[in-house]
């Protein structure tokens, strides 16, 4: 293409004014109502411009009820806005038969059955995310609890290796339940990061990772990774917190992996003011994903070559993505 790929959205003209569906008061039903739900995505599609790269994506959202350890037993609490858990393997030891998967868990019919609507509701309208249901590190940190987590990589090592492992068998099982519910539509499949696949698509992450070392990650969390990378035919590695930039390096040696999303996190500058990390990516022949504001766009675009960067933002108004659609022609360059 003429520019880096862009994912642009904004409020759509010309749409007729209405208010948007009211959410349920009961922050269960927020996240459950199927009926709600529906007419929510319905709304934002229809009053939403999707610039560039960008599609309309049928989405629950992610507080944490549609998760690997919602199923495995953690107690899930929601509100409005996210949710969190309580985690079950409280005592100094566990063992692999503490952790078991429950298909008939109420959370779990629900994904099911979500899945299922939102693919016959999206036919031919938008594609469906299979969600964030977990990843390397953060199903056992909420299985275990960070702070127990964090003395288990010292104390037992080779025990947290191998449960990662196991948790991630685990999850390529349940990747592929979801996968043949949402490609059935035929129209390809995205997760919460709305990146479009005809194949099997989804972030890699191990948010723990910003706690421990190099050497550390690599032994103990890095073979999961791997294995996930193995059964994916395409995924982003979602690198979060300024903690986490210390494994660029290790991560840009994995061949499987596509592209890196650089995420600071909360409370820090956006990803374009981090360009020695992004530039240490783009040395090492791997693609940028980079969620930054409009106004950071030019500063990315000035330091970096275009070629395999993809840039997701939001703007006020339509005619400010038209715009920002005309100008990253004028600053992408190889």
């Amino acid at each position: 293409m003429d520019r880096c790929a862009l994912i642009v959205t904004a409020p759509k003209d010309g749409v007729s004014s209405e208010e948007p569906p009211k959410a349920p008061s009961d922050p269960i039903q927020r996240w459950s109502d199927l009926d709600y739900l529906a007419r929510l995505n319905d709304y934002v599609h229809r009053h939403t411009f999707y610039g560039g790269e960008a599609f309309p994506v049928w989405t629950a959202g992610q507080p944490g009820h549609t998760n690997v350890a919602t199923w495995c037993g953690c107690p899930v609490t929601l509100d409005m806005q996210t949710g969190w858990h309580e985690p079950i393997l409280t005592g100094v030891e566990w063992t692999l038969n503490d952790i078991r998967l429950d298909k008939q868990h109420h959370w779990y019919r629900f994904q099911i059955e979500m899945l299922q609507r939102a693919t016959e509701l999206s036919r031919g309208k938008a594609v469906v995310s299979v969600g964030a249901f977990g990843g390397c590190g953060d199903t056992l940190a909420a299985l275990r609890g960070s702070e127990r987590l964090s003395m288990d990589v010292v104390e037992r090592p080779e025990l947290a290796r191998q449960t990662e492992l196991y948790l991630m068998e685990m999850w390529i099982e349940l990747y592929e339940e979801f996968y043949a519910i949402v490609s059935s539509a035929g129209q390809g499949v995205t997760c919460a990061y709305p990146l479009w696949s005809e194949g099997r698509y989804y972030f890699t992450q191990c948010d723990f990772s910003g706690m421990i070392s190099t050497e550390m990650f690599a032994k103990l969390f890095l073979p999961a990774i791997e294995r996930q990378l193995e059964y994916l035919d395409c995924a982003v590695h979602h690198l979060d917190g300024v903690d986490a930039f210390r494994h660029v390096g290790l991560l840009c040696e994995l061949p499987r992996l596509r592209a890196i999303q650089v995420l600071p996190g909360a409370g820090k500058p956006s990803a374009a003011h981090y360009m020695d990390v992004l530039k240490e990516v783009q040395s090492h022949g791997k693609s940028l994903h980079l969620r930054i504001p409009p106004e950071d766009v030019e500063l990315a675009l000035r330091e970096l070559s275009a070629r395999g960067v993809l840039i997701q933002t939001s703007c006020k108004t339509e005619q400010e993505a038209r715009s920002l659609l005309t100008d990253v022609r004028k600053w992408s360059h190889d």
